[in-house]
């Protein structure tokens, strides 16, 4: 008879129960969410008082942007740390697990506690930061042009603001201010109009190419001496000058442009490392929390026997 071999196999009980707790991390992503819109309205607050219509008074771009990234990453340390500490201690003491495994499970729920509470933060505020970044980019380029005309900004208040063609309308203007003033009221106003209407389209066809062709220049010197009075030296010399102030103005268009987008370039980058930052002190507040929960937990003390 051949013996019978009995084979005695254990196998590991698993747990019902699972090892995330939404319950604590949805409390802390709504905590550590609500702390952000408040903070973010503190730092709007804040911001506005840097900002001044009044020249001069304004602070320096450097200074406002360090400003923001300083609060951003405020903003992430607070709310993240509230909101992971509150996951860590409103978690249910998980019995029979070893220390390392509880110190893993809460810096998980923390991290899941972040990343929740930034998505509701991003779903409800996305649309809003947006416009926000997009009105002040615009606004920069605005400011930054419109310093770089001086004068000619006063043009833009005018009733060609929505015109595309606003600002060759300004400089042809300049074009055929009459030496004598007494041609203000003199009559051709009908041929004035056709004659800045033609030197718009030269001055926009000239910027899309990039220069004016000499054709072109001669012909805008003539027009200009014809409408004017001035010989046509004078004229060419004029011409000259306006063409000088609009690749000025290009110029400072194009720097304020290239400012805005570097401004939107470190906004960015200081945005990603307050998450990183945000992520990690709510991964290690929530490990706190639950340390400082499972301590209290077994409060009070046991005490010896006599």
């Amino acid at each position: 008879m051949a013996p019978s071999v009995l084979a005695d196999v254990s196998t590991p009980a698993e747990s019902s129960v699972p090892a995330v707790s939404w319950a604590p991390i949805i409390a802390g992503a709504f905590a550590a969410s609500t702390l952000t819109l408040i903070l973010m309205l503190v730092g709007s607050g804040l911001g506005l008082t840097l900002i001044s219509p009044w020249s001069g008074e304004s602070a320096s771009a450097t200074t406002f942007a360090v400003s923001s990234a300083i609060w951003l990453v405020i903003v992430q340390w607070l709310s993240s740390g509230l909101g992971g500490y509150l996951t860590g201690r409103l978690r249910t003491k998980w019995v029979g697990l070893h220390t390392d495994e509880t110190f893993f499970r809460d810096t998980a729920h923390g991290f899941l506690a972040w990343a929740l509470a930034t998505m509701l933060v991003v779903f409800v505020l996305g649309s809003a930061t947006s416009a926000a970044v997009g009105t002040g980019v615009k606004a920069v380029s605005s400011v930054a042009s419109g310093a770089a005309l001086g004068a000619s900004a006063g043009a833009t208040s005018g009733p060609e603001v929505g015109d595309s063609n606003g600002m060759p309308s300004y400089f042809v203007d300049t074009l055929f201010r009459p030496t004598d003033p007494a041609r203000l009221t003199a009559p051709g106003a009908e041929g004035d109009g056709a004659a800045a209407a033609q030197a718009s389209r030269i001055l926009v066809a000239s910027a899309a190419a990039g220069e004016m062709s000499p054709e072109d220049k001669t012909y805008l010197a003539q027009l200009v001496a014809a409408r004017t009075g001035l010989s046509e030296a004078d004229a060419t010399t004029r011409v000259d000058t306006v063409l000088a102030r609009i690749e000025e103005a290009k110029v400072a268009a194009q720097k304020a442009a290239d400012a805005a987008r570097k401004a939107a370039a470190t906004f960015a980058l200081v945005g990603a490392l307050s998450l990183i930052i945000g992520a990690f002190i709510a991964s290690a507040a929530a490990a706190l929390g639950g340390r400082q929960r499972d301590d209290e937990s077994s409060w009070p003390p046991n005490k010896k026997r006599s």
